[in-house]
């Protein structure tokens, strides 16, 4: 159930900034959904990796720990993202000029 409400609030908050910046909104809401579970998939296997190496003896049969414990990384991952296409798309962003009110103007008012 936790997870359900995680994948609405970050293909909301995703849909919100691609409708702020005029990009493809459920484009960029499924794209959160991936990022959250790609996330989640890395801590997996860097949680496997630390486990063969050092021997850090994880109770992989505990789902809800595993599910707590790659829960920051999914929502990490979901941050940096967001964080990166806000910043990017607001230096590329040209707001759109009004130019009904240019109309009957000479061109040595403008």
């Amino acid at each position: 159930m936790l997870g359900i409400l995680f994948i609405i609030f970050i293909g909301k908050y995703f849909y919100k900034l691609a409708e702020e910046f005029r990009q493809n909104k459920w484009l960029y809401a499924i794209l959160g959904i991936v990022i959250y579970y790609a996330g989640t998939a890395v801590a997996g296997v860097i949680l496997g990796l630390m486990d063969a190496f050092f021997g850090l003896d994880i109770d992989w049969d505990n789902t809800i720990l595993m599910s707590i414990v790659a829960l920051p990384f999914g929502i990490g991952a979901c941050v940096l993202v967001y964080y990166l296409l806000r910043k990017k798309w607001q230096r590329e962003y040209v707001i759109p000029e009004d130019e009904i009110l240019k109309i009957g103007n000479d061109e040595s008012d403008l």
